[in-house]
């Protein structure tokens, strides 16, 4: 395999993973609103992402970061044609971020409600737009002979796109909802469950379009059991949620929404982004690329770095793997009922202005932190 067919894989698989881990967490920022009837219960929901939502993030930095390294040609195309689409990602990354931190700086009802309605917005528009535009690669989009994007903002609006982004959205959602069923207790995990019964099968219903919306511009059934896989394993997550077996069906969401992801990548393969003017002016995986050095260098970076961060990443799932419940929250700073110092969750730490809380299951007490809803320091 040469190089630029390596970090071709290498992207699609960051941005598998972008999706996979962000997308559970989208799913629950859409969901929190409906799954929490209390500012207690709302909190349950968001605590269960709180301490791992921006290390997933992170996923979607080194992906726009290894396309500019690795791709340049590809780079410059797409983030220069697809600012202003960018920029509306980027904000909206921006509000959901703030909206954690700054919905428990004050106890009004509405100032809390203004927070959580921006919560919902941000995880809303960033899967509705990064499907839009991973869309709009494969679909093509006007490019010249001079690999410069010709079309307008409104352009990207087409409604294969659109329909990219939804289905990408109805995933968030599933996945969310099963992540949630598998990580609460009670009422929240109830209500998890609840939705998730017929966000599942909407879920399937789009990816089943999808897939024979892509079979149908793209052509390649060769690839096609990509995209059949996605179907099958959405399908089984209706089936797993409707058992009460809350892993299985997280697992079933996952692999859904990666090889939905996948499927763009795999038919979108040799090329990286589609010229809909002539496809002589297609960008590939050739004349798109870094130098033959460039991509030696990052090569070896990668493999020395990519390991610890997926050994870090997953040491932080274990350590707060532990189910919650609306008692984990009730006395921590910013809840209704708070008292001087937050329970930790899953041996995570107080929340700020408090002692340290006493650790859930399997976990110490730690200090006061000052993450989102009483997640720890840092997340």
């Amino acid at each position: 395999m040469s190089l630029p067919i390596l970090w071709f894989v290498l992207l699609a698989v960051l941005w598998c993973g972008f999706l996979f881990l962000e997308g559970f967490d989208f799913g629950v920022g859409m969901l929190h609103g409906f799954v929490g009837h209390s500012d207690d219960e709302r909190r349950v929901a968001i605590n269960a992402i709180g301490p791992v939502w921006d290390g997933n993030e992170v996923w979607l930095i080194v992906a726009g970061a290894g396309m500019f390294a690795a791709f340049p040609e590809w780079y410059a195309t797409m983030f220069s044609g697809f600012y202003l689409a960018l920029v509306a990602v980027l904000v909206a990354l921006i509000i959901r971020g703030v909206s954690f931190e700054f919905r428990t700086q004050r106890e009004s009802a509405g100032w809390r409600r203004t927070w959580d309605a921006a919560l919902t917005l941000g995880s809303l528009l960033v899967p509705l737009l990064v499907g839009c535009a991973l869309g709009n690669l494969l679909r093509g989009v006007p490019i010249d002979s001079s690999h410069e994007y010709t079309g307008s903002f409104f352009t990207l609006l087409n409604p294969y796109s659109l329909f990219v982004g939804l289905t990408v959205v109805l995933l968030c959602l599933a996945h969310g909802a099963a992540f949630l069923a598998l990580k609460t207790r009670g009422v929240v995990q109830a209500r998890a469950e609840g939705m998730g019964r017929w966000l599942a099968p909407l879920a399937a219903l789009a990816v089943i379009a999808f897939t024979a919306w892509t079979l149908a511009i793209a052509g390649h059934a060769a690839r096609a059991p990509v995209p059949v896989l996605a179907v099958l394993a959405i399908l089984a997550a209706a089936w797993f949620i409707r058992s009460h077996r809350d892993g299985w069906a997280f697992l079933a969401t996952a692999v859904a929404m990666l090889a939905t992801v996948a499927t763009i990548f795999v038919f979108l393969y040799p090329r990286v982004m589609v010229s809909s003017t002539n496809a002589a002016f297609n960008l590939t995986v050739h004349n798109a690329s870094s130098s033959s050095y460039t991509l030696k260098v990052m090569t070896v970076v990668t493999a020395i770095f990519l390991p610890l961060v997926l050994i870090y990443q997953g040491w932080t799932f274990y350590v707060f793997r532990k189910r919650i419940d609306v008692g984990d929250v009730r006395q921590q700073p910013g809840s209704a009922t708070a008292g001087t110092g937050g329970a930790g969750t899953a041996g995570g730490a107080g929340g700020p202005g408090g002692t340290g809380g006493a650790g859930g299951p399997g976990g110490a007490g730690g200090p006061g932190g000052t993450g989102p809803a009483g997640a720890p320091a840092g997340r």
